[in-house]
């Protein structure tokens, strides 16, 4: 696939998974507006999510646990290690949580941010096969953090709580 309907294929699922994530995320309280303003801040979440979970998870549940679609997997096989791939970065978090990231175990295990985590890998998962590229997972996975942690409450959760 040409890589511009790549990108219009990814800027869809952004706002597919933006309108979902807004509506349960306000419904249930787990998102609030609090942005961070301080520019140490800004800059290093920008700069570290890059990293993580941008490419450490897309490499590990998306490029190394799936088969790249120049392989053409059937549909069968596709949805067996995309349903696999999704539960294993699901349960990755309450995991985190519990081994390396013990003072954000509260947000790893609330299940509004599992089920918006697991909205998450779905997209990506669903942007991998379309462009066959794991940087188009990686754009879409830092940029939906990004937002979340500088500007919809987030980095309270995660540093502050």
């Amino acid at each position: 696939m040409a890589p511009a309907i790549a990108w219009v294929w990814a800027a869809l699922l952004v706002c597919i998974f933006t309108i979902i994530s807004l509506a349960v995320g306000f419904k249930f309280d787990f998102l609030q507006l609090k942005v961070e303003t301080a520019w140490e801040t800004v800059v290093s979440v920008m700069a570290m999510t890059v990293l993580i979970p941008g490419l450490l998870e897309e490499t590990v549940f998306r490029v190394l646990l799936l088969p790249h679609p120049a392989e053409n997997p059937s549909l069968g096989v596709q949805l067996l290690w995309g349903l696999g791939s999704l539960a294993i970065f699901i349960i990755s978090h309450p995991l985190n949580g519990l081994t390396f990231y013990r003072a954000r175990l509260k947000t790893f295990t609330n299940p509004v941010f599992l089920s918006l985590a697991g909205l998450l890998g779905l997209v990506c998962t669903i942007a991998y096969w379309q462009s066959g590229s794991i940087w188009t997972p990686i754009a879409i996975h830092w940029l939906i953090v990004v937002i979340w942690l500088l500007g919809l409450g987030g980095y309270e959760k995660l540093y502050h709580s």
